[in-house]
């Protein structure tokens, strides 16, 4: 597996760590578990680190020097030949490998070389694609699509988490020569499962009874954090003026984002109702989760949305953006609501209908729950091993 930008290691919610870690950790886990030998490469971001982590039998990360160890994530680019390199040498002192999965659209420059130079199937996870961002008010440069695209017309399958997910990707690229899969994330019922509210916030030293309103993601725009804090003020307005936010999750990049969230909450008067949580490790988010009311995801995107999956596992009901596999997450009206524009009225008229309704949050926490049981990390791993031993049977695609 490659994942060169960001590590399974990393802290998720800081950086650029967050869903897409946890899905390479927990795949390349669960495979390992099921007898397929993983590897992750990821490029090493910081001096000191070990060549290589034994993260359990079967499962270890790798970690590659290219370039200088702190870099931009726009100057990536520049160093994922010196990677690939890297990669290469290694595969071939372990005595090569049965298929490469890349993740992430700088990975697959990575994994579209190593499928020519190595003969081994291409399977993608794009996590998200230009042109699902720029849609959603998030554009990125022209070489990323451009790149996509090259990717797209070789790879031998395209990994995506949900219908979707795909659908999107037909809506906005040429089918592509090779074949979709999907493999769904999944969560660890033994992390992520309904519990006691008051003995969540007890442990987390929350007030018993007021509101509560969490959400959990890094902080920039495409997670909407703003629109979070703005859907605080419009609660006031609806008898619920004591509710509280709390922001879990840390800067991505550069801070400046984080720093204009925080003079908007001053600007609006919400020092005292919205509160800035250090990202957290991901085991414990589960206390989080089960210490809301609602938790809010007013993603711009989301190629899959790990975070409404998990509150939905603990039981509590989500107000999510109608946005890629949030549709696929949320039922509205059963688990939660999806929100269709990027208003806070709508937003707040939610989560005050959750708060004004014991009887319905319950039930949509129910809800929630038995709709998370389908999603399991093994499942995922079985339909992974599943599609690699095929395409190592199947001639592989033909570059266009």
């Amino acid at each position: 597996m490659i994942s060169a930008h960001t590590s399974p290691l990393a802290q998720p919610g800081s950086g650029d760590s967050g869903g897409m870690n946890v899905y390479v950790r927990e795949l390349a886990s669960s495979l390992a578990q099921s007898g397929v030998d993983c590897t992750v490469y990821t490029r090493a971001d910081a001096a000191g680190l070990a060549p290589e982590v034994l993260i359990e039998p079967g499962y270890r990360v790798v970690h590659v020097e290219a370039g200088p160890h702190h870099l931009p994530k726009e100057a990536l680019c520049e160093v994922m030949d010196e990677f690939t390199d890297a990669v290469k040498i290694d595969i071939a002192a372990r005595g090569g490998v049965d298929a490469v999965h890349a993740h992430y659209w700088l990975s697959g420059l990575v994994g579209h070389r190593l499928k020519h130079e190595l003969g081994v199937p291409f399977v993608m996870t794009f996590h998200t694609l230009a042109r699902i961002k720029a849609a959603g008010g998030d554009p990125d440069p022209g070489l990323r699509e451009v790149a996509e695209l090259d990717i797209i017309n070789c790879a031998d399958a395209i990994s995506v988490s949900c219908a979707e997910e795909e659908r999107q990707f037909r809506s906005l690229h040429p089918d592509p020569v090779g074949r979709f899969e999907t493999i769904a994330p999944g969560v660890h019922p033994a992390f992520f499962s309904p519990g006691d509210r008051r003995g969540a916030r007890r442990a987390l030293d929350l007030d018993p009874d007021r509101p509560l309103v969490v959400f959990v993601g890094r902080i920039q725009p495409l997670k909407g954090p703003d629109l979070a804090v703005r859907t605080m003020e419009r609660l006031a307005g609806l008898g619920h003026g004591d509710a509280r936010l709390l922001i879990i999750g840390g800067s991505s990049g550069a801070d400046h984002h984080t720093t204009q969230v925080r003079e908007l909450v001053d600007e609006l008067g919400l020092s005292d109702r919205v509160d800035f949580v250090a990202p957290q490790p991901h085991h414990t988010l589960s206390s989080y989760y089960r210490a809301a009311d609602v938790v809010m995801v007013p993603s711009r995107s989301e190629s899959f949305g790990l975070v409404a999956l998990e509150a939905a596992a603990c039981g509590i009901p989500v107000v999510a953006s109608g946005v890629g596999g949030l549709l696929s997450l949320v039922e509205h009206g059963r688990t939660g609501f999806v929100i269709d524009e990027r208003n806070p009225r709508p937003f707040a008229d939610a989560v005050a209908a959750i708060l004004d309704d014991p009887v319905l949050a319950a039930r949509m926490g129910r809800a929630g729950y038995e709709h998370s049981l389908q999603y399991r990390w093994g499942t995922a791993a079985a339909r992974a091993r599943r599609l690699y031993l095929e395409l190592t049977a199947l001639e592989p695609v033909a570059c266009l």
